[in-house]
């Protein structure tokens, strides 16, 4: 009977990996097959879509950060009680998270596509930019996982820490080969006039 629980509630994690599996692929695929274009995008308000994905990209490492630390006082590591707010403050932000990694996905898969080998023009494709993609498509991928982790009540419970950790380590990875290249080569958008 023990064999046929731990099976049952290991099927979660394993169909939660698999669907985000499925997920970043169906990702990378689009994202490779999609002529890129900036028709049925947004600037949200700033310069240009680059301008908004840099920003949107730097609040969701800010959030992930919170999230983390989040997780670490709700789960009593920090040594600290957490407040009864933290709760409901770590959910809020989780989905303000996801929805401004999935604005940013969005226009990352559209406007610019899955980049490998080299440009239409001719130039080698960076292998930071290689990294981003496919690392970026990882991220989707990581969110189903963290999704099913946070509903599922029927996981194993290294489940949820392992789904957070990492989606959380695939976020700031991101995050610093997009938002970071570019604030480090051409500054804060909208601050150097290039």
């Amino acid at each position: 009977m023990a064999d046929a629980t731990e099976q049952r509630s290991m099927a979660v994690p394993l169909t939660a990996f698999a669907a985000g599996a499925v997920i970043s692929l169906l990702a990378g695929v689009f994202g490779k097959v999609h002529d890129p274009s900036l028709d049925a995008t947004t600037t949200l308000g700033f310069a240009t879509v680059i301008d908004m994905k840099v920003v949107l990209s730097v609040v969701v490492g800010v959030l992930a950060a919170l999230q983390i630390v989040g997780a670490l006082w709700i789960y009593g590591k920090l040594g600290i009680s957490a407040p009864p707010w933290l709760g409901t403050a770590h959910r809020v932000t989780g989905i303000a998270a996801i929805v401004l990694t999935l604005i940013v996905a969005y226009h990352c898969l559209w406007a610019l596509g899955l980049e490998s080998g080299t440009f239409a023009g001719g130039g080698k494709v960076p292998t930071r930019v290689v990294v981003h993609g496919v690392l970026g498509c990882a991220v989707l991928g990581a969110v189903v996982v963290k999704v099913v982790a946070v509903r599922s009540r029927r996981a194993p419970g290294w489940f949820l820490p392992v789904a957070g950790g990492l989606l959380f380590t695939l976020l700031v990875v991101v995050v610093l080969t997009s938002a970071g290249w570019y604030i480090d080569a051409h500054g804060w958008p909208g601050s150097s006039g290039y």
